[in-house]
């Protein structure tokens, strides 16, 4: 199997998690979601399907030694890509009572996307107001931009000290000088928690996407040669795009709805967006459609429909040909324009706070 990219587009289908699993010696999370307490809809729906060392993390955040890490590169607008690890980041902070870190990946803005520094301090802001507005508890909460955080850039060197090119390469395939040094930065990231300010060595859980897991397995294997807690890692599967054959990216401004998008233009994505519905009406209402492939019933499956309940009987209805398409949709939308109406209202809430944490440098 190729080396998974953090950096690109591509999807995996579901019979792929598994050869995943197996292939890059992945637990599977099944066996261990009866000790998660008060489980996310990710963790119920099987969204979030393996894991590294949570078990042990479970342990060290009940003892009260543990912290959980993501971040956002702020190339853009917050999408509902990246509101899965915030809203995980945001769970495990509550439920857990553990200090949040959140990483403001300019470097790799500016390496990967070509964002100038000033305007990732835009983004970032914005990125921040929405995080806050989803639920942070600032005051447990540890946000900082790469650029300027010295023991991250500390922590990048020392990581660099014990891999070699071949290493990246085998965990990453061939790359530029910069992408490199980007995933080395986010092993600084990784490993920041465990530092002296912050109370040294404990357990830190990483929310991430599967196509994240080569930045896991190498800042576990840097951990391990300073003698530091190798980092834990849930994974969830990447959210189709709106078109339906690619993950949910900036990359491809069609493929994604952002948290900033208004009713006019979420409307519009939503209605535009592939579906598993058949050609004509009368062969969906005889045949059924397939929710499987649907990127519709994703935005109901990953965000918008909080009753399983509700969820499965959508599900049934679209197999069985009782809903088309349209209604389904028009169905979606009622249900994430007033996400996103209650989002808006508390981001503008949150965007002076955002300011004040986000500062450029002077």
């Amino acid at each position: 199997m190729k080396p998974l990219d953090p950096w690109g587009s591509g999807i995996i289908e579901d019979e792929k998690y598994r050869r995943l699993i197996k292939e890059f010696g992945i637990s599977p999370l099944d066996e261990l979601k009866h000790e998660i307490e008060n489980p996310d809809i990710y963790v119920r729906r099987g969204i979030d399907f393996g894991h590294r060392d949570l078990d042990k993390w479970l342990k060290d955040a009940r003892k009260g030694n543990a912290a959980v890490l993501t971040g956002i590169k702020p190339s853009g607008r917050f999408h509902l890509g990246n509101l899965i690890t915030a809203q995980k980041l945001i769970h495990y902070q509550h439920t857990y009572n553990v200090t949040a870190f959140y990483t403001v990946a300019d470097f790799e803005a500016f390496i990967d996307n070509h964002v100038p520094f000033e305007a990732c301090i835009k983004y970032a802001r914005d990125n921040v107001a929405d995080l806050i507005a989803l639920g942070l508890d600032v005051d447990n909460a540890y946000i900082y931009l790469q650029s300027q955080n010295t023991k991250v850039m500390k922590l990048c060197f020392l990581a660099a000290s014990k891999v070699t090119n071949n290493m990246l390469k085998a965990v990453y395939g061939e790359r530029s000088i910069g992408l490199y040094m980007c995933a080395l930065v986010q092993v600084g990231d990784i490993l920041l928690p465990q530092d002296e300010e912050f109370g040294g060595a404990k357990s830190v859980l990483v929310p991430v996407g599967i196509d994240q897991d080569p930045h896991i397995r190498l800042t576990r294997d840097i951990a391990r040669k300073y003698n530091l807690i190798p980092p834990a890692a849930i994974y969830h599967k990447l959210l189709r795009g709106l078109g339906g054959k690619e993950k949910m990216s900036k990359r491809s401004p069609m493929s994604y709805i952002t948290l900033s998008d208004d009713e006019r233009t979420l409307r519009k994505k939503i209605f535009a967006a592939f579906t598993g519905g058949k050609g004509t009406s009368e062969q969906q209402r005889r045949e059924g459609g397939n929710p499987e492939i649907c990127s519709v019933f994703e935005l109901a499956k990953f965000f918008f429909v909080k009753d399983d309940g509700e969820l499965k009987e959508i599900y049934e209805r679209c197999r069985e040909g009782r809903i088309l398409c349209g209604e389904c949709k028009n169905l979606i939308y009622q249900h994430a324009a007033a996400f996103f109406r209650e989002h808006r209202s508390k981001k503008s809430e949150a965007m002076e706070l955002a300011k004040r944490l986000v500062k450029p440098r002077v």
